[in-house]
């Protein structure tokens, strides 16, 4: 069972947000930062494909002439995980 299963995308961004914050801030040991780390490497993985599930079901609801339109949705969407950590 995922570690993450049932949890909504949301609460697992606004996690990967506050774990990067938390790294950011340096005040940890290293073992915490790295414990930190990798739970923050699961939530980003775990994200990234709730997004790409998000596009294949938007895909698979819209006709084939309205693609611009769902990759601009999806673009827009994305955008705030592809920026994590810049």
């Amino acid at each position: 069972m995922n570690e993450f299963e049932g949890m909504a995308f949301e609460a697992a961004f606004a996690e990967l947000e506050e774990t990067v914050r938390r790294l950011e801030e340096g005040n940890l040991s290293l073992e915490e930062s790295i414990a930190l780390f990798e739970r923050g490497q699961r939530l980003a993985a775990y994200c990234s494909a709730q997004l790409d599930n998000a596009e294949l079901r938007i895909r698979q609801i819209l006709p084939s002439g309205a693609s611009e339109y769902a990759e601009g949705i999806i673009a827009a969407e994305g955008s705030d995980i592809e920026g994590m950590g810049e």
